[in-house]
């Protein structure tokens, strides 16, 4: 498989809109109240059958102070004591959840992420570990992928150690820019020497994949600044990068609101980095994976995507394809095949739907075939940039080319464009196209609202 990429500005500005990122097709505006606990449980119970992987996610809301870019669902506190009665709420979590699945069911996927994960201390860590393994059959051969967020700012040579010895495997490090000036600017303020420590405690301690993350389009940020930051990184040789657009919305959160929106890097100098963050990072040997993802060609997921097996779900991308998602603490979305759910939002809330003996899910939505079968089409799209035919309509029991008219019909500019080409066998998205995979995703939606509703989506590039 042809893993190149081209930068093509005028393809670029004629696209870029506003869209999902389909981390979940359908998506989260189409969750709704009707699917609660009781449907939750149905489902899980009735996975069983299957007899599929588990894959486990938990949510560690706290952090000490917050970043001003930040979009996640995340408490500041200075206050460490907090995290006690939400562990306790987590542990009760994980019993009400292990109680569903069969413990022949193998976690072959588990991922801690926040907030701060290392928000926690170290006992915390071991216990809140210990409480899963007590609930679920986790891999401790290290075929799992069990991989947690770092924020070096919150971790020593220490944590990482421990973090290796209780059964991580992956590290992803938050790091964003190093220059002094940005990091001042988001309220991060994070030396070159602590993100270093960390990259080498994992390399250390066996990690077999260390992830970073970079984030372009920050306050003061110019190209010739970012790619100070980015060819220091690409010095150190992580396994993976995610090199993250800024979505500025402040209508919507509330600490993007304290950054000066003057200073943010006008359109075409938000492109000119992303330019040369592509060139760089070519340059060096990294393939692009999609959806801001980088990778060296040897790396598992640059490895499923030239052989057509990679997956992508909330947790990001994974070569672990066939697992039901079980996601526990506040506001995590589960899962359960052919099903979302999504947790309680608020901390009060969580409390008392655990204390009262309740799983804390207030959302979801049970897929329709139709669903099931756009969802394969955009996981596939999304994930390998090629869609074959004859695949989906073997699995499905359909004529592609008859149930897709009208998206194929709307996909006649896009070829005519050299975003891709079909034929009688497919789709194929070509180097121009990938940068704009959520615009080819996004004419398979049978929900996306008309342009001019689409706000709350960030924008494709």
């Amino acid at each position: 498989m042809d893993q190149s990429l081209i930068f093509d500005l005028d393809l670029i500005n004629k696209y870029d809109r506003a869209g999902p990122r389909y981390t979940s097709y359908p998506t989260a505006p189409q969750f709704h109240e009707g699917f609660g606990e009781a449907a939750y449980r149905e489902v899980a119970a009735r996975s069983n059958a299957s007899g599929r992987p588990l894959s486990l996610y938990f949510h560690i809301p706290f952090c000490d102070t917050v970043c001003f870019y930040c979009a996640c669902n995340k408490i500041a506190t200075k206050d460490r004591g907090m995290a006690a009665g939400y562990l306790q709420r987590v542990h009760r979590e994980i019993a009400l959840q292990g109680a569903l699945f069969d413990r022949g069911r193998r976690v072959e996927q588990l991922h801690w992420g926040g907030g701060t994960p290392t928000f926690i201390s170290h006992e915390q860590m071991r216990e809140l570990m210990a409480v899963t393994r007590e609930h679920f059959d986790l891999a401790d051969d290290e075929s799992g992928e069990f991989s947690i967020e770092i924020d070096p700012r919150e971790a020593t040579a220490g944590s990482i150690a421990l973090l290796r010895e209780i059964g991580f495997n992956r590290l992803s490090l938050g790091v964003q820019d190093l220059d002094p000036k940005v990091q001042q600017a988001v309220n991060r303020i994070q030396s070159e020497a602590e993100t270093m420590a960390v990259i080498d405690a994992a390399r250390d301690n066996g990690y077999r994949s260390v992830s970073i993350d970079l984030i372009y389009g920050l306050p003061l940020q110019t190209a010739e600044s970012f790619i100070r930051t980015l060819d220091r990184i690409i010095e150190v040789g992580p396994d993976r990068l995610s090199v993250f657009n800024y979505a500025h919305l402040p209508e919507r959160f509330k600490p993007q609101r304290r950054i000066n929106a003057v200073d943010l890097p006008r359109p075409a100098e938000k492109l000119e980095i992303l330019r040369t963050t592509i060139e760089h990072l070519t340059d060096a040997g990294y393939v692009y994976i999609g959806m801001d993802h980088f990778a060296r060609p040897d790396d598992e997921l640059a490895i499923a995507q030239r052989e057509g097996t990679l997956y992508r779900n909330f947790q990001g991308y994974s070569t672990h394809a066939e697992c039901d998602l079980v996601a526990m603490g506040v506001t995590s979305i589960s899962m359960i095949e052919p099903t979302y759910s999504q947790n309680v939002r608020g901390l009060e809330e969580y409390y008392q739907r655990l204390d009262e003996g309740h799983l804390p899910v207030f959302r979801g939505i049970e897929l329709t075939r139709d669903d099931r079968i756009r969802r394969d089409v955009i996981t596939r799209l999304i994930c390998n940039f090629v869609l074959d035919f004859a695949t989906l309509e073997r699995r499905w029991g359909i004529d592609f080319r008859d149930y897709f008219g009208d998206s194929l019909a709307r996909l006649e500019g896009m070829e005519a464009d050299g975003l891709l080409e079909t034929d009688a066998d497919g789709i194929r998205v070509l180097p121009r196209g990938r940068l704009l995979i959520r615009n080819i995703c996004m004419v398979f939606d049978r929900y996306l609202p008309p342009v001019e509703e689409q706000k709350s989506f960030s924008r494709v590039i």
